[in-house]
């Protein structure tokens, strides 16, 4: 396919054909079934270099590539980013304790195509606060991918996300935001997940991009850690992130990154 097919908005965003969705869809549901199968082995005790490994060998084994391995240096296969860590987690000889939560975030190409998300893990025991955390920051993301149709904005789904988190006494992360992707891993627009209902570019059939919300349990601020890439919260509190990738329909969205178990949430299936 011609990368440069479609057509470019005035703000920058691509349109992408009719057909471009299939490409979006297989890549989108391979990346989501490597974050279930790697579901059995978050447990306390595990390293997080050996999910990262795991990940790494099934992207191969299932005809992929990893995007991120040797994205601007970046050496693994995925982000693991445990408790008050808020992305970029670098996976490594850390031993998950019972009750850490973690997010692991995979984006592999298949034929071209970019498939992007991120879900929460639990090993062990979930406390309260932590479980709390997690079911907010997974209705946010829901909050904002029901804003997405023809004829809304960008705003509207920061909007949504911001509203809904604050409501529940939590803070929306405003230093990393979803991003337009598709034939390349990040593209416009910039998705930010709060803002003012009605501005921001107006949402067209044929757009792709990702939301995934960081939610934090206390203040929104973050702080990157001296290898520039680990992003933690400035207060030490817990953070959780929940990530799909969707396209505009005619009338809604689909979400590219379903998860074919019906494991996306860490309490179901």
């Amino acid at each position: 396919m011609d990368e440069t097919r479609g057509r470019i908005t005035r703000d920058g965003i691509r349109i992408y054909e009719a057909e471009d969705f299939a490409g979006m869809r297989a890549a989108g549901r391979l990346a989501a079934h490597i974050l279930d199968e790697v579901a059995p082995l978050v447990q306390p005790g595990t390293t997080t270099e050996v999910l990262d490994a795991f990940i790494e060998r099934r992207v191969a084994e299932l005809g992929a590539t990893s995007a991120t391995i040797g994205y601007k240096g970046y050496q693994h296969a995925s982000c693991i980013s445990v408790n008050h860590v808020v992305c970029h987690g670098i996976p490594g000889p850390k031993i998950l304790k019972d009750g850490d939560i973690l997010n692991i975030d995979v984006t592999v190409i298949l034929d071209g195509w970019y498939g992007d998300t991120s879900r929460m893990y639990v090993a062990g025991a979930l406390n309260r606060k932590a479980e709390r955390l997690i079911q907010v920051t997974h209705d946010a993301l829901f909050r904002g991918i029901a804003a997405v149709k023809p004829g809304n904005t960008f705003g509207d789904i920061g909007h949504a996300i911001q509203t809904f988190v604050e409501a529940n006494r939590m803070s929306v992360v405003r230093d990393f935001c979803g991003h337009g992707l598709g034939r390349v891993f990040h593209a416009p627009p910039n998705v930010l997940h709060y803002g003012r209902a009605g501005t921001g570019a107006v949402l067209e059939e044929g757009m792709f991009f990702t939301i995934e919300p960081m939610v934090n349990l206390g203040r929104p601020e973050t702080k990157v850690l001296a290898d520039d890439w680990t992003a933690v919260t400035r207060d030490k509190s817990l953070s959780a992130q929940f990530e799909h990738s969707v396209g505009v329909t005619a009338t809604g969205c689909e979400i590219f990154t379903l998860s074919p178990a019906g494991k996306f949430h860490p309490t179901w299936g």
